[in-house]
């Protein structure tokens, strides 16, 4: 899987994959959130992870107040992005544009938590006790969706976000997401 680096919110905006809701899910998404790679890291891995989290977590503190939630919710975040081979900054900002991490948050349409997610996956999925309010659950599956359009559109990072926010053919979403993350996120690695 490709790892890719690189205002207001806008009418017609619907939470991610909406336009997937109408349709059943591939036996490839659900192969894709039902697995799970572990794996230790390597030395260098735990270095170069402490060097992000030292770098982003002052930059969370705008949206999110209390020190000990925003050191955890930025060692998920870069866990949970890496797990699914996402660069991490990409979450960063798909979150600030989704919800400003607010894991409370629900849309117009009914996406749930910090990424948005439509509740229908937890049906399809036959997860019936998992909580899209739960902010780390809800990293999960967010991640992992935005992953697997990531690979359904051959690493077109700008394809894989139309998709994820259900707005696919339009690149709105995709640019609120890439300016977020060139302003709030941008690491060099």
């Amino acid at each position: 899987m490709a790892v890719l680096l690189g205002g207001a919110l806008l009418g017609g905006w619907h939470g991610p994959a909406l336009a997937e809701s109408r349709h059943s899910v591939t036996p490839a998404l659900r192969n894709t959130l039902e697995s799970v790679l572990s794996e230790a890291p390597s030395p260098e891995q735990i270095w170069a992870s402490r060097q992000w989290i030292d770098s982003m977590e002052p930059r969370l503190a705008r949206f999110v107040s209390d020190p000990e939630l925003r050191l955890l919710l930025v060692q998920r975040i870069y866990q949970e992005a890496r797990l699914a081979g996402l660069a991490p900054e990409i979450v960063l900002a798909v979150i600030q544009v989704e919800s400003a991490f607010k894991p409370e948050a629900i849309s117009s349409a009914g996406a749930v938590g910090l990424m948005q997610i439509m509740p229908f996956w937890i049906a399809e999925l036959g997860r019936s006790a998992d909580d899209l309010r739960d902010p780390l659950l809800n990293l999960r599956y967010g991640c992992t969706i935005l992953a697997h359009y990531l690979e359904v559109e051959r690493g077109d990072l700008t394809r894989a976000l139309a998709r994820y926010n259900g707005s696919r053919g339009q690149t709105w979403y995709p640019e609120r997401v890439m300016r977020a993350w060139r302003q709030h996120w941008w690491f060099a690695h």
